[in-house]
């Protein structure tokens, strides 16, 4: 049944929609009552053009001109408008229009909707608000941020990324501004792991360099973070820039002293074979095997000189972590002030010269290996720094307050009895028994004999290829001064004697004057003994003045035989840290 125009007319007034319809030309022919009630116009005022006196004088031309080039287009169309309402208020609405052809396609009618949209644009309005307030934020932010569409396309970039890059929002929305910033050496692979994070649709991270603005490019680690809608979509990714140019460039130094070392050990050093023997040595090195493949703390105990980092090198090079770092501390070397901060880094102004973010042995050891030589010199603040590693596995930067994970195997050495020094109450009795896990007693030379032989022969050969001399055989007399000295150098003793010999050799037969191994007496022995506990009792004018006399009588020197350390019955290393906090210039007693 076909409803009549007036039943028809009623139902579209009735309607809570606002309907209207408009002649070919795209003058409104009428508009329901809806529209009517609305406006407060009658219908004779709509009619025609009369519709535009209730657009915002703001909206007029654009939706006015909108209208007329759908109209000349004869397709669908769509425009949003502000409309006035009968009381005098704006509110937006969304204008809707399809023509109506007749059989021969022309366009005979236009039947057109108007759609309150307000609660919609001031959700929009709100929503451009906050993204103001957050461009605001983000550019107060002394970080690079950025924000990408879905696909990884760049649509903005907060202050500190443009002044980084020197680029304008415009810039960075280009479809190449990845050939722009990026290192071309990191180009592709970046493109690759980018498009794969994208692809996961999780949290990722990068490490790129990209340019500053002065040409010189800088790491970054990058950060990509997805913002989802209700539905669980991706509508656009957040992205920040860590500069880790410091991070990568200790990382590389690392790297670089790891291959020196390697390379020294592997085509230089006697260490790499370990060579002798010997009863002792064998032992030494059957507990390095069996203990290297663990991840157990070692404690190396031993007589300077003995070799103790080579034994902690032969355990890194056989365990799992033999690819990663080996990190050496010599803790009697770094001046007291300072050691917290080179074992655990500082963060910028922690103290009076911390002018960036320092990464501490422990953080460039993540991973591998950090050898801690003469462990028995560290002061108690940083014995307990050192405690809460080895049992938390986290420590903090000197002047920060987040914890940092690090995986690292702790090696550590030692030449002094710290059982002696627990009792003593200058180190940690809970540090000793976490270091204590599975100590090895490295002999000294006069315990491994044996070995004195094979030793000279290899360091003579070592030392004649670098001389560029041709040494067949060693005078009898000189081996047996060797087998009977008592080497309180040890293996470290040996070497040096062995290149000076071997610098002043003039033929083919190697010897070495008598007078430079004088095995001392045991009241002498006694005497360094003593004089080294009494220099531990002493306060810090007394102690001064003890080495001071010491550095005198051997004219400035401080290691060999005849040097400080020998008489005053201390480890070089010690010694040499004690002339550092003690502000001792040692150069002034050569020509004393």
């Amino acid at each position: 049944m076909l409803l009549s125009d007036d039943v028809l007319r009623t139902m579209i007034d009735q309607m809570p929609t606002i309907v209207w319809s408009c002649r070919p030309d795209g003058s409104a022919e009428f508009v329901n009552q809806r529209w009517l009630d609305y406006t407060g116009l009658s219908i004779e005022e709509a009619v025609g053009w009369g519709w535009q006196a209730t657009v915002h004088p703001e909206d007029l031309g654009r939706t006015t001109e909108t209208w007329l080039r759908i109209v000349a287009s004869e397709e669908p169309g769509e425009e949003e408008a502000r409309v006035r309402r009968f009381d005098g208020e704006y509110r937006w609405f969304l204008f809707r229009a399809v023509p109506v052809r007749d059989e021969r396609g022309k366009v005979i009618r236009w039947y057109g909707t108007s759609t309150d949209i307000e609660d919609r644009k001031q959700a929009e309005e709100k929503l451009r608000q906050d993204e103001r307030e957050l461009r605001r934020i983000t550019d107060a932010i002394a970080q690079p941020i950025g924000v990408l569409a879905p696909d990884g396309s760049t649509f903005y970039a907060n202050q500190m990324g443009l002044d980084y890059t020197g680029l304008s929002l415009e810039d960075i929305k280009a479809d190449d501004l990845a050939a722009e910033i990026l290192h071309p050496d990191d180009l592709e692979r970046v493109r690759d792991e980018r498009q794969r994070g994208l692809s996961g649709g999780e949290s990722f991270q990068v490490e790129q360099r990209v340019r500053h603005k002065d040409g010189q490019y800088r790491w970054f680690l990058g950060r990509f973070n997805p913002l989802r809608d209700d539905e669980g979509r991706i509508i656009r990714w957040y992205a920040t820039g860590i500069d880790i140019e410091e991070r990568k460039q200790a990382e590389e130094r690392v790297k670089k002293e790891n291959v020196a070392l390697r390379e020294e050990i592997d085509h230089s050093s006697m260490f790499e074979e370990i060579v002798g023997s010997s009863q002792a040595l064998g032992k030494v090195l059957a507990q390095a095997a069996k203990v290297a493949p663990m991840d157990s703390t070692v404690l190396i105990l031993g007589e300077t000189g003995t070799g103790k980092e080579l034994i902690a090198r032969a355990i890194h090079k056989q365990s799992k972590r033999s690819g990663r770092a080996f990190i050496r501390v010599d803790c009697a070397a770094i001046p007291t002030p300072l050691i917290a901060s080179e074992l655990f880094g500082h963060e910028k102004g922690a103290f009076t010269g911390a002018l960036q973010r320092h990464l501490g042995r422990f953080e460039l050891a993540d991973g591998g290996t950090i050898f801690l030589d003469e462990i028995g010199e560290l002061p108690a603040e940083t014995q307990s720094a050192l405690l809460r590693v080895l049992q938390e596995r986290e420590f903090e930067r000197v002047g920060g307050s987040q914890p940092i994970f690090v995986d690292v195997r702790v090696l550590a050495a030692t030449n002094r009895d710290l059982k002696a020094a627990v009792t003593a109450g200058t180190f940690r009795e809970d540090l000793f028994y976490r270091l204590n896990v599975f100590p090895i007693q490295v002999p000294s030379l006069r315990q491994r004999a044996d070995d004195i032989p094979p030793l000279v022969e290899y360091l003579i050969d070592r030392y004649a290829k670098k001389a560029g001399k041709k040494i067949r055989k060693i005078e009898k007399k000189t081996l047996e001064l060797f087998q009977t000295y008592k080497w309180p150098g040890n293996v470290r003793e040996l070497q040096n004697v062995v290149e000076r010999g071997v610098i002043l050799c003039d033929g083919e037969t190697f010897s070495v004057d008598e007078t430079w191994l004088k095995n001392e007496s045991p009241q002498e022995a006694s005497s360094l003994s003593a004089s080294a506990s009494r220099l531990l009792r002493l306060d810090e004018d007394q102690e001064r003045k003890m080495i001071e006399a010491a550095l005198a009588e051997s004219k400035g020197r401080v290691a060999g035989p005849f040097g400080a350390a020998g008489k005053l019955g201390i480890p070089r290393q010690t010694l040499e840290s004690k002339i550092v906090n003690l502000g001792i210039n040692k150069n002034r007693f050569k020509f004393a």
